[in-house]
């Protein structure tokens, strides 16, 4: 079944041609991903499918038995309503059943009752309710009394997919599910989740989205928007990188050839009187198409750097018994770690564990409560922070840049001026020489990166680089991170982009605890699920012999070893009696959750489970502390 077909659309803004006579279809089934560089026209080309935008020329014909649906990066809603509320704003058949059989139990009309039946019957509304607050419990919504303005953004962000994914299961009809980057400020649990949800659900999507892995695990083609064209590629990342290589040597074959006969061209053009016949004009057009092809830029991301950076000395950054907490929650706990030259460290954890706090300490940003930080005297910082980048409202983009320096220094003494390191960066001639303020929010973003880089710093600190970016920028960064030879710090969801940069994990687990773990993100993420699947202190019961069990997680303590107290070693006793009765409690209760269908329940459940989890982590964690103190 077709859901959409468009046929040469072309849509500029001003002088700037977006995309040019493209064409193509979407069919029932098809999960389509959109790469292009920031500015090439995606959202535009996704608000044209909802109507929102007029193209100059084309036609786009929208099947009239389905309903197209957007998740954007902009979030609306009213501060005041409840989540609740804003759930059941869903504008549909199946959610206006749920809410007048709502009604009507708080009604004693009988005639209400039965016409509310009709239509729970009719819309096939039952479960709806049931599947709501299931994916609500999965995106760890439990709260639905909350105010949405008191919610932070990540929160809003969750609700809203929420209501997104409860709207495509709510009508029984086809959809066209649009996403744009909806990976975007969620944690690597939920993005595992989303992924998993989109991949196994049976709907059609159109997908913005800068994740590879996000991309690889739920959608089978890939379009390419790049120089005013639609390109296409059946399967996985790596087929369209593969497939974009082939097209770029077929294409620079083709310049070789064009520069060749246009030399001639031009040497014939020049010799012809002024007054031509039909067959020189037919010439004269071929001269200026061939003109147009020798002259095609092919350098986007050809151009390698061979730093220049300030030395390094012997000491780099070192950090001593670092604490740090809010009130009476606790974000580092005695933390200690000396940064190596050119090392390249990611940080991981939920939202609000502390990862940026650290990363705010480190730079002077804000106090510790305790602790040393000694930082080497050739140490030039730069950080990429999520704050936006700040400009005078009519400078251009070259002067933004050229205001640190005209030239960025390689080595050998060789430099690079501002224009080629904006155009590594893919800032093509025509945008270096507009005003900042015209630029799109995710060339915004990466003119912000650019800046920092520009700036030559040796310790790199980036906090969540790559939100908003779009893929070819970041496959321009990680090349650029790859070749530096400071040292680097990297907090982010993205994993990918970890797995391709950083060798040592730093996982904050909470409590002001912080793992130690050297490997890519991948290999931790293994390495967690193991434990989970095969928890030590479970191995303690089986083989009674605690020393067998050391070689537990990765935890540093800074308490010498010693043997047990007698209170510590009853402390353990009670511990390793606690932990099996806590699991098989769990067991049970994530068993009713899965069973349970009634909204209250549910809440009730998943408040005990989440407080249950907690004692749990804190006993496992406790128990390991034991096991290290008896050496």
């Amino acid at each position: 079944m077709n859901y959409v077909s468009a046929e040469n659309l072309t849509k500029s803004y001003g002088i700037k041609v977006l995309f040019k006579n493209i064409s193509f279809h979407v069919n029932e089934g098809d999960k389509i991903a959109i790469v292009a560089k920031n500015g090439s026209g995606k959202s535009t080309l996704l608000k044209i499918l909802m109507g929102k935008e007029i193209a100059d020329s084309g036609t786009v014909t929208i099947n009239k038995d389905i309903q197209v649906v957007l998740f954007d990066q902009e979030i609306d809603f009213e501060s005041d309503l409840t989540i609740e509320e804003f759930m059941m704003t869903l504008d549909s058949a199946p959610i206006r059943a749920l809410k007048n059989y709502h009604k009507s139990l708080l009604s004693d009309d009988h005639d209400f009752m039965e016409q509310a039946l009709a239509e729970m019957e009719l819309h096939k509304a039952w479960d709806l309710e049931n599947e709501m607050t299931q994916i609500l419990s999965q995106l760890k919504i439990t709260d639905l009394d909350a105010k949405m303005g008191m919610l932070s953004g990540g929160q809003i962000k969750r609700v809203a997919l929420a209501k997104l994914l409860t709207e495509t299961r709510a009508e029984h009809r086809h959809t066209l599910l649009i996403m744009d980057e909806p990976t975007n400020h969620l944690d690597v649990e939920m993005v595992e989740w989303l992924e998993n949800y989109l991949n196994k659900a049976k709907i059609t999507l159109l997908l913005v989205t800068h994740d590879r892995y996000f991309l690889d695990a739920v959608c089978g083609i890939i379009w390419e928007m790049e120089d005013q064209n639609l390109y296409f590629h059946n399967g996985s990342y790596a087929t369209y990188l593969e497939n974009k290589m082939i097209r770029e040597d077929n294409m620079n074959s083709t310049i070789d050839k064009a520069n060749n006969l246009y030399r001639k061209e031009l040497e014939w053009m020049r010799r012809q009187p002024k007054a031509r016949t039909t067959k020189s004009k037919s010439r004269q057009e071929d001269f200026y198409e061939t003109e147009k092809i020798a002259k095609t830029d092919t350098r986007k991301e050809s151009l390698e750097l061979d730093f220049e950076m300030k030395r390094l000395g012997n000491k780099i950054l070192e950090l001593k018994d670092i604490s740090k907490s809010y009130g009476d929650k606790l974000l580092l706990k005695d933390f200690s770690y000396s940064f190596q030259r050119g090392e390249k460290v990611g940080i991981v954890g939920k939202n609000g564990a502390g990862k940026s706090t650290l990363l705010n300490i480190i730079q002077g940003f804000e106090p510790k409560d305790s602790g040393e930080i000694e930082t080497g005297e050739t140490i030039k910082f730069g950080y990429f922070s999520q704050k936006g980048l700040k400009y005078k409202e009519d400078e251009r983009v070259i002067d933004f840049i050229r205001e640190i320096s005209e030239n960025f220094p390689l080595a050998n003494g060789r430099t690079i001026s501002a224009s080629q390191f904006l155009r590594l960066f893919l800032f093509d001639d025509q945008t270096q020489y507009s005003p900042i303020s015209k630029l799109s929010g995710g060339e915004k973003r990466r003119l912000h990166l650019m800046y920092i880089l520009y700036q030559n710093p040796n310790f790199l600190i980036f906090d969540e680089p790559t939100n908003d970016l779009d893929l070819p920028t970041l496959t321009v960064l990680e090349n650029f991170l790859l070749n530096f030879q400071g040292s680097l710090i990297i907090v982010s969801h993205d994993r990918y982009f970890m797995d391709r940069i950083v060798d040592h994990i730093l996982a904050f687990e909470g409590e002001g605890k912080i793992k130690d773990f050297v490997g890519n993100f991948s290999e931790y993420r293994e390495n967690l699920k193991l434990e989970e699947k095969n928890p030590k202190p479970a191995a303690v019961q089986k083989t009674e012999t605690p020393a067998a069990v050391t070689a537990a997680p990765t935890v540093k303590l800074q308490d010498p070893k010693k043997k047990l107290s007698f209170k510590e070693q009853r402390e353990l006793e009670t511990i390793e009696k606690e932990i099996p009765k806590f699991e098989e409690k769990r067991a049970a209760l994530l068993e009713q959750l899965n069973n349970e269908t009634e909204y209250d329940k549910i809440s009730k459940l998943s408040a005990e489970l989440e407080a249950l989890s907690g004692t749990l982590e804190n006993h496992e964690l406790r128990w390991l502390e034991l096991q290290e103190l008896m050496g």
